[in-house]
Formats: C-alpha cells, structure tokens, sequence
C-alpha cells in the first residue's frame, strides 16, 4: 500500500511555458503523470459522508474512483466514473469544478481540496491511451427517441438512453457533432480529438448522429413525433443567439461576437488559413468586451492569432468577473491587458468603414444588482478612446428561435428559453429540454445533468406509455 500524501495543496498540474503557448493552439494543462496522478489520489480522505457527490450535477461516484487510482487500478476508476458519466476527458477538462464537487471537499477547510477534475481527466486519457473498449449493446427496447443538438446536454441524454436499450438519432446542424464543446471552445483548452473521441464512444452504445440538419428547417418536431415515428424528442439546442451591446459602431468591420470568431477559429480552423477556407482578420490591437470563460477564450485565441496586445474590457471589477479563476490566471500569464471597471459607449471607424477605436467610460460599483453583484455606475467625464483594429463582443447569448418558432405547444418564459419541469418536461406531449435552451448560457456539466435528468424521465415515460 503507497505511503499516504496528506499534503494541504494540490499535486501542481503541468503545463506549457506562458511565452511558447501564447503562440500555439496546443493544450496548455499537459495533465497528470502516474506518478502525479496517485500522489494527488493519496490526499483523499475517502470520506464515509462524500460531501463533494453532492456537488456533481452527474453524481460521480468521486470517492470510489479516486480510491481506485491510489491504488494504481486505473481501469477500476475509468469504469467507476463511466457508470454515470459518458464525458469524462471533457468534464476533466472545462467543468468549473473549483465550484462544485472540490468546493465541497473536506480538505477545502484547511487547504486546497483533491484535484478532483484533474483525475478525472488522468483516468479518462488513460482509458484513450490504452484503446477505449466497445461497450456491450444493451438489447433494444424498439422504441425510438430522437435528440436535437448534439452538445453536452444532447450527448449525454442519447449516451444514457442508448445504455437503457432505446434506439436513438441525434440531429446536429453543423457539419462536426459537439455542440459548443467543438464551436465554442478553443483547442488550447479541449483539444477538438478528445470531443470526437468521447463522441465516438456515445456512436459506440449504438447512437445514430446525423450532422447538417438544421432542425424546424429540415424537419421539426412535430414531423419527428408524427412522421418520422418517433416516441419522443429531447431539445438540447443550446443558447447560440449572440447579444450585442446595441452601441454606437457595432456595424463596423472588423467587429465579432464571440460566437463567429470562436466558431471561425475552432470549427471552421481558421488558425490554418489558407490551408482551410476560413480567414478570421485579428488585427495588431483587439479589444474583448466581457468577463466570462467565453470572453477569456476569445482574448487568448486572438493572442494565438497574431495579435500584439489584446485587451479585455470588463465593466466590473475582478472580484465579481465569471470567469474561472484559473482562465483569469492563464490569461494574465499570456499578458492579456485587463481594463477593469471600464465600459464601452462607442465603436469608432475610420473612412472605410473598418474598426480604428473603442471609446470607453470609467466606472464605478454602487449597490448590488438582481444578480447580487454591485452594480456599475458610470464616473462622469471620464470617457477615454483605445487605438483598436478588431472589436470582439462576449457578453453572454440568448436563445436561437428558429427550432421553437417551428414548433407550437412549447411554452417559453419571458426571456425566450424553453420552460421544463425539473426532470426536463416540456409543455408539449412527448418533448423533454435541457442545457442552455432551458437555463440561459450555464456550464458544460450543468447540461449534462440536464441531460441525464431528462433521459431517465424519458424512460419512465416510454415504460409507462
């Protein structure tokens, strides 16, 4: 039995060098050696009472497989963690798990708590190294469940149905299945193999993927329960609609939203440009206005992309950005520059109509807001213009109406998301919904657990119907 580490601080993560990485769009977290990976196993305390399952909205079994790898029995970990979720080297990777299962570690107390994401991801890309296995087919229920997205919560919704023996076909509008995890977020972060590998394995418990089907155009829902045969329907379209500021300029060239230069760079690979068919114009000076994951992402794909000084604009101060602390530190480390307190009023363009400038105002925190935050307030007579050639807009996304204008019966709240049940029920007959369509843009493991809320709920209903 190996000696026990009863460290206060985690085993360190490896990664690449700030001054190579800022140049490539490698994985910046090299992850877990053997030696690392047991070492920071050794700091669990294999509580009796796990405090930090309750944290996991897919309610890993986390004692049991970190046991496991503390052990050296790294097959017994991937096996645990894979009983209840199918997208582990992704939740490895992204989860914010600082807010949830290690916030409520024991060992958080009086220190930092296990690193339990990054074992996560050291069983899971064990598992890759050593040939992921095909699970065996489950016999088939001959009823027929058709999901419509095929991102966190669409994914893991047909990953657990298809355990469950049902037949199911996942439609995904773009040419890759993923979902944000292959559009939205950047290879230095999720390398876009380990998204086609985890979907691999869902295709491998028998899911059918049907890619370039832009659904309530090609088919709605409706023509799935009535024409297609159908026995129900799970939405997991997501929240791809972007918000803009609605400022002066946002009709310059030279002005993204997050979604279209994150999608241009990570689907359509524009980092290869002209090798693929996709430019993206970056530009020597970028300002990024936001303060989220998507925002830190986009500030350091355009590092990649050539930029010399890339500016995030955030009208708050730090301690209320989003974003996670280690994105924020990864980003300071690349020498992304930081206006904090700081609010756009006008986008400036030269005579050609492309982006030259971005006039920004000075702000203040007054009291807090609905979201509990202290509420910015602008310091009068403080306007100042940052030199800038590219405008980059990420301040969160809405809901795309196009599969729900296509579909009577759903009801919507008053912000346009689908209204569901807890266990993801839709106003219609026969419709479930989870991830970002029902929430508002949230996390990947929030949408998975939606997702699997959702799947188990469809059962019970196609075992009663």
């Amino acid at each position: 039995m190996p000696s026990i580490n009863r460290s206060k601080t985690k085993t360190p993560m490896p990664s690449q060098d700030p001054k190579e990485r800022r140049k490539n769009f490698n994985e910046v977290a090299l992850g877990y050696t053997t030696e690392d990976a047991i070492n920071e196993a050794q700091r669990c305390l294999n509580c009796k009472k796990p405090s930090c399952m309750e944290g996991c909205p897919v309610h890993v079994k986390i004692p049991n497989f970190i046991k496991h790898i503390a052990e050296g029995d790294f097959e017994g970990a991937i096996k645990v963690i894979k009983e209840t979720n199918s997208l582990p080297a992704i939740c490895g990777r992204v989860c914010p798990q600082e807010e949830q299962c290690e916030q409520r570690c024991v060992l958080a107390k009086r220190g930092e708590p296990v690193g339990i994401g990054r074992l996560e991801r050291f069983a899971a890309d064990w598992e890759r190294n050593q040939g992921i296995k095909t699970p065996e087919k489950t016999s088939s229920r001959n009823k027929k469940v058709a999901i419509i997205g095929s991102g966190p919560a669409g994914l893991t919704c047909a990953g657990d149905l298809a355990k469950l023996g049902y037949e199911v076909t996942v439609f995904e509008a773009f040419h890759e299945p993923g979902g944000v995890l292959i559009y939205g977020i950047p290879e230095f972060r999720l390398p876009k193999a380990i998204v086609k590998q985890e979907v691999e394995f869902i295709k491998k418990l028998g899911v059918e993927v049907k890619t370039n089907m832009v659904m309530g155009q090609v088919l709605t829902v409706d023509d799935l329960l009535e024409k297609e045969g159908y026995d129900a329907v799970f939405i997991g379209t997501g929240a791809g609609l972007p918000k803009f500021l609605n400022i002066p300029g946002e009709n310059y060239l030279g002005v993204y939203s997050a979604n279209e230069f994150l999608t241009r760079i990570n689907l359509m690979k524009a980092y290869n440009f002209p090798e693929t068919d996709t430019p993206v114009k970056v530009g020597k000076r970028v300002a990024v206005v936001g303060g989220g994951n998507v925002a830190m992402d986009a500030a350091r794909s355009a590092l990649r992309m050539g930029a010399e000084e890339v500016y995030i604009i955030y009208r708050r101060s730090e301690e209320e950005m989003p974003a996670r602390k280690e994105e924020v530190e990864h980003a300071k480390e690349e020498g992304i520059i930081f206006k904090f307190l700081t609010n756009p009023v006008r986008i400036i363009g030269d005579e050609n109509g492309w982006v030259k400038g971005i006039e920004c105002i000075q702000m203040e925190l007054g009291e807090p807001d609905a979201s509990g935050r202290r509420r910015p307030v602008p310091i009068k007579d403080s306007e100042f213009i940052l030199d800038m050639d590219t405008v980059i807009i990420a301040i969160g996304t809405g809901p795309n109406p196009l599969l729900i204008k296509a579909t009577e019966g759903i009801k919507l709240n008053k912000y346009g998301y689908i209204e569901t049940d807890e266990n993801g029920k839709t106003s219609k007959e026969g419709v479930w919904a989870g991830g970002d369509i029902v929430t508002g843009a949230a996390t990947v493991i929030l949408a998975m657990g939606a997702g699997k809320k959702a799947a188990q709920s469809i059962h019970e209903y196609l075992q009663n119907k």
